[in-house]
């Protein structure tokens, strides 16, 4: 029985350094010659270890949401839906402009710019974007029930405008808007909060 030779590369490693190209580059921007020199592996070596580009893409997007954006079970935690929605504005300021990450969202910028030829990565990163949409709706339906959210509002609807808000806040800090910047913008935001 013939033994493959040992993988020469840290298989978590690589997939940090793909993260990295296709949160900066969106999933068609990434070239596989930008994937593989930022992994340090050749083109047989990736699709031997993760199959192919888009195969890829989504064992990155699922190591984006697991180890990324912890901030979002963190605000749901918050015992108030008010303070869910505050924790999520102001983190997501300072997660979108650390210095140690690209500018933005993932989840956004790499739904931007996929074309009819990457349909399934497009749909599936509008699938997790409405995933949060859900779980604040969720949370906003609970706390209607409870009293602190207006029973004349529309749970959904003020669940869609947060989103829309993060999803701006995304796009901004890609264009370079500041960390100080969105929490301003957080703070604007929260003022539509119904009292």
């Amino acid at each position: 029985m013939a033994i493959g030779r040992p993988r020469e590369f840290d298989i978590e490693q690589a997939l940090d350094k793909a993260l990295e190209v296709f949160w900066r580059n969106g999933y068609e921007g990434a070239t596989i010659a930008d994937l593989t020199e930022a992994m340090g592996i050749n083109p047989p070596s990736l699709y031997a270890a993760f199959g192919n580009k888009e195969a890829l893409f989504r064992k990155a997007l699922e190591r984006y949401v697991e180890q990324r954006v912890g901030f979002w079970k963190e605000a749901l935690a918050q015992p108030t839906a008010r303070g869910m929605i505050e924790h999520l504005l102001h983190e997501s300021a300072n997660f979108l402009t650390e210095q140690c990450n690209p500018p933005g969202c993932l989840l956004v910028r790499g739904a931007i710019a996929c074309s009819e030829a990457a349909e399934s990565i497009r749909r599936e990163l509008e699938a997790r974007r409405a995933e949060g949409i859900a779980a604040l709706r969720a949370r906003l339906e609970a706390a209607q029930r409870t009293g602190e959210f207006p029973a004349e509002l529309e749970p959904g609807e003020f669940a869609r405008y947060v989103m829309t808000v993060l999803e701006g806040m995304s796009v901004q800090a890609a264009a370079g808007a500041s960390r100080q910047e969105l929490h301003r913008v957080a703070e604007l935001a929260l003022r539509t909060w119904p009292s």
